[in-house]
């Protein structure tokens, strides 16, 4: 079997997987490196694009120190984002289409203008049209949530949906704005956005390196979620999920969804 074929198999499995809400084992170690985890990514995305998705953006994973440690990996990685991951606002979220599913609070920017280079901080913000409290649902397809580094990037970083709150041009605030994620008006994550890189400006810099190393644009109108502010929390059936970044004037807002158990 040829590198090329190799690797397309495995997107195959994932994305199968993916489908047909189903768990596999974890791939065996060394079975590729992380820049053919890339590749798989990639071609798995490509398979769903084939179906009639359309990228939309990207997301950054393991930017906080909870999540590193949470889940046992010590590298930065990234995913990509099809409109058909984005959920609604308020809405309802049909947990039937995952296989384990947890919830983590983020936040998300619009870019206004392509990314088509490695960027300063001050650049990354003049490429910004707008930010929002955000909630991202990840769902592994490897069996009991278990991944080396390889795997899960080769997974899609986990990225399965996300939940968008309010467009704002609040940018000033964002360094160490409060972070409250609540089930049923209980408190589960409480964090601050100060834990993603420092800042969550600071991820727009990290994609714009990792988009440059890939020999990839992002388009103006694209999102870019910036990475967990806290852990992921396991996500029940019956749940209203809601997430809280800031507080009084300068707040970013707030962003919800009801977590219920197959509706189709």
């Amino acid at each position: 079997m040829n590198n090329e074929t190799r690797l397309h198999r495995a997107a195959a499995l994932l994305d199968d997987a993916a489908h047909m809400r189903r768990e596999i084992d974890q791939f065996e170690p060394g079975s590729f490196t992380l820049d053919e985890a890339y590749l798989i990514q990639r071609a798995s995305i490509r398979r769903r694009i084939g179906r009639g998705e359309r990228q939309i953006g990207i997301k950054l994973g393991f930017t906080s120190r909870a999540k590193m440690i949470q889940m046992g990996v010590d590298s930065l990685i990234w995913g990509l984002i099809t409109d058909a991951m984005v959920e609604e606002d308020g809405g309802v979220v049909d947990l039937g289409r995952y296989i384990h599913p947890r919830v983590e609070p983020e936040v998300c920017f619009l870019t206004r203008r392509d990314i088509d280079g490695p960027l300063t901080a001050l650049e990354a913000a003049d490429r910004i049209e707008a930010v929002a409290p955000a909630m991202e649902i990840i769902d592994s397809r490897y069996r009991d949530f278990r991944f080396s580094l390889e795997d899960v990037v080769a997974d899609n970083c986990s990225s399965v949906g996300l939940v968008v709150g309010a467009w704002s041009r609040k940018l000033d605030g964002l360094g160490n704005a409060g972070v409250r994620m609540q089930f049923d008006g209980r408190d589960v994550q409480v964090g601050s956005t100060g834990a993603i890189l420092g800042h969550p400006l600071r991820s727009l810099v990290q994609a714009s390196k990792l988009l440059h190393g890939a020999q990839m644009v992002l388009p103006a109108g694209s999102l870019i979620m910036a990475g967990a502010a806290t852990a992921a929390q396991a996500l029940p059936p019956g749940v209203h999920v809601q997430c809280q970044i800031g507080s009084g004037a300068g707040a970013l807002g707030r962003v919800e969804f009801r977590a219920m158990e197959a509706l189709s």
